[in-house]
């Protein structure tokens, strides 16, 4: 599995919401929906993404902008444009007065907008990503990040635009994988660029003695991994692998599959009806002892102190 797919389809269930939005100037929508991630492509016109902090983008066709939540941001005409529209959680849209706008703002089939035949026209796909394996690859982007149709070309961006308004069997399914895979060719665009600061874990997939180990601790966690095993899988001595991986990684092999591992548990734990002992195994813990300790020298809380912290926000 690619690593980043691996980051995208944690254990942890997400969402992705669709849509392609119409419009006319002047206009101006203020998103405050928390979402962890959205990208947006310019089908037609321009735009300009004007965040919380930081410079306004300019967005026009073939550009791809990636913004990471929570913190709000604008979307407009122009950045001088005021909000009209509010996005808010639960995929709700209101005026500055609270006023509803889903219906009046909807034009079909996952479109959405102020005029049918406006002259702007973007897809935005908004990810839900809930977890701590998802985050480890937020935490490794800017705010905003924009790539223009100068620097890359996706032949994805076309065909998402034809699809988004189809209603067919299984779309859903469809339109999944096709955001899915324009994430990841962004994300890799992105990260090849001088001024992205990759993470070191992502650098070191591209060795191929260290990339290969790192495939195999996330692809099977629950392994029982010793150094040895792991060069040997990677065709190199125990002590050629830890120094290497050491460097490039920047902690050794076994501390990065704990981390992993915890990882994994955290988001799995959250949960409702996972036992401590099935996350164990899922994990590659012998039992659920042996867990609990690891969890609590590391992370300095116990599995059900972290289960009862996460829910807590969720109950309120």
């Amino acid at each position: 599995m690619d690593a980043l797919a691996n980051l995208l389809d944690g254990p942890r269930a997400r969402e992705a919401f669709l849509l392609r939005a119409v419009m006319e100037p002047p206009w101006s929508v203020r998103i405050e929906d928390r979402a962890p991630l959205c990208v947006m492509t310019m089908a037609r016109g321009e735009a300009w993404v004007v965040p919380g902090a930081g410079e306004p983008r300019l967005l026009r066709p073939g550009d791809v902008a990636v913004v990471r939540g929570p913190d709000p941001y604008t979307v407009a005409d122009s950045p001088d444009t005021p909000p009209q529209a509010w996005i808010l959680p639960g995929e709700e849209c209101r005026t500055a007065d609270g006023r509803d706008l889903a219906e009046a703002m909807a034009l079909g089939v996952r479109t959405w907008g102020n005029r049918a035949d406006g002259s702007t026209t973007m897809l935005i796909g908004t990810y839900l990503l809930d977890g701590e394996i998802s985050g480890r690859l937020l935490d490794a982007l800017p705010p905003l990040l924009v790539l223009t149709g100068e620097v890359w070309d996706c032949p994805l961006m076309p065909w998402l635009g034809e699809e988004i308004v189809k209603d067919e069997a299984g779309q859903s399914a469809v339109l999944d994988r096709l955001l899915d895979l324009l994430l990841i060719a962004v994300l890799r665009a992105w990260f090849s660029r001088p001024e992205a600061r990759a993470p070191a874990w992502y650098r070191a997939l591209g060795d191929p003695v260290v990339g290969r180990a790192l495939r195999l601790l996330q692809n099977h966690p629950a392994h029982p991994w010793t150094v040895a095993g792991l060069a040997a899988e990677a065709g190199v001595s125990r002590a050629a692998l830890a120094r290497r991986f050491t460097a490039l990684v920047g902690e050794p092999p076994m501390a990065y599959l704990t981390g992993w591992r915890l990882a994994l548990a955290a988001d799995l734990l959250r949960e409702p009806d996972a036992t401590l002992a099935a996350v164990a195994r899922r994990v590659g813990y012998g039992s659920a002892f042996a867990l609990s300790a690891a969890f609590k020298r590391v992370r300095g809380v116990s599995p059900r102190e972290h289960r009862a912290r996460r829910a807590a926000p969720s109950a309120g």
